[in-house]
Parts: C-alpha cells; structure tokens; sequence
C-alpha cells in the first residue's frame, strides 16, 4: 500500500491497514499447521483457536484464503459445519501431501 494517509480531524494517523496478501502470509502458518494435522476444520475453529487477525475484506477474503490453500493442493473439502450464527460453512482438512510433509 503506497497511497497516503490523511489524518482524522484530531490529527491522530489511522493504523495502515494489511492488503490481502499481507495478511494472508500473516495467518498462512496457521492453516498449514493444521493441515498437516490431519484433523477436520473450518476456517472459523483455526481464527479463534489461534487469534487471528480479520483480514482487510472479512466478508471475502477468509473463502479466498481458503480457495487458494486449496488451489496450492495444501487442502481439499472434507464436509460442512455451522458457524455460532448458524450459518453452513465448509469444513478442510489437509491433502496427503501436506500430511506426508508433517512426517
């Protein structure tokens, strides 16, 4: 991000906020460690269990983090869930070769 920022009326600068790919090398461990894991999940159990932070987009970029993990063969659809407002997601696990890269 090479634009400028403009201070708010008080004059205090804004944080500058992450691109997606910024944020996405940011939270990428997260998901590769739980891929390797083996185990089933949704992008939401990884968020809260580690802390993460919410990308730029929450709205998008969560579903195009995970489309690209699973684009790179890192994991593939394994079921679905709800989230806590009881909407369907998608549940992950990691392909065999991220298992095998575990071991």
């Amino acid at each position: 991000m090479t634009a400028s920022v403009q201070p708010a009326l008080d004059g205090s600068v804004p944080e500058p906020q992450d691109d997606f790919e910024t944020w996405a090398e940011r939270v990428r461990p997260a998901f590769v460690t739980a891929a390797k894991s083996g185990r089933e999940f949704a992008s939401w159990h990884i968020k809260v269990a580690e802390k993460l932070p919410e990308p730029p987009n929450p709205r998008a970029m969560w579903g195009q983090l995970l489309h690209r993990l699973h684009d790179e063969g890192l994991i593939e659809p394994a079921s679905f869930t709800t989230t806590r407002d009881g909407s369907g997601v998608r549940t992950w696990r990691g392909t065999r070769a991220a298992r095998r890269a575990a071991a």
